[in-house]
């Protein structure tokens, strides 16, 4: 069991999730979906890796952070409903690792409760080591377990490379951007990362 988290919103953590349960053989679960009109990233991983994907235990209309979502939507997230399904699954968090998951507690800390190792996945683009090593810092500090890096978009080297160097941690390869993205060409770059 492996959670992924990012360093930021949109830096590809749905599409690494889709090829690292597609690699592993392991079902998906997203404790907290938040944006419903667009579609979802359960909906974009069973689409694109072919797994079984357990359902989320809060869907929220609202597409913004997940404190801020369930108080428009009305609803109160119960962090004991979050608690990991057994088996083997990759589960993704919302958003970066420091993320509300309620006014009281972010992912990082709803990690931390878990005990589960940690992917990191951070785009290659310009202001990546800054993001990839606090959220480096942020998950140790709280005691969690990292499993590595795992980079999106074009490759960037030095970058990578530094990012792993200074934080301490293992590369699991880059997924490049992928156009088309289909489940074909996930599958491909997914069987060239280093797990």
């Amino acid at each position: 069991m492996i959670v992924v988290t990012g360093t930021d919103t949109g830096v590809g953590k749905t599409v690494a999730a889709a090829a690292l349960a597609w690699r592993l053989g392991a079902s998906y679960w997203k404790p907290v979906q938040a944006g419903l009109e667009e579609e979802t990233d359960s909906e974009i991983v069973a689409r694109l890796a072919g797994v079984e994907v357990l359902p989320e235990p809060y869907r929220l209309a609202t597409p913004c952070s997940p404190h801020r979502a369930a108080e428009i939507d009305g609803v109160t997230i119960d962090p004991d409903r979050l608690a990991p399904p057994p088996g083997r699954v990759v589960i993704e968090g919302a958003g970066g690792a420091l993320v509300p998951v309620t006014r009281e507690l972010l992912f990082a800390d709803l990690f931390a409760r878990w005990g589960l190792p940690v992917v990191i996945v951070a785009r290659t683009a310009l202001g990546t080591i800054n993001h990839s090593l606090l959220t480096i810092e942020a998950l140790r500090s709280r005691g969690v377990p990292i499993a590595g890096m795992l980079f999106s978009g074009e490759e960037v080297a030095d970058s990578q490379a530094t990012i792993c160097a200074i934080g301490g941690v293992p590369s699991l390869g880059r997924l490049p951007v992928l156009d088309p993205l289909t489940p074909e060409t996930l599958r491909e770059a997914a069987g060239l990362l280093d797990l």
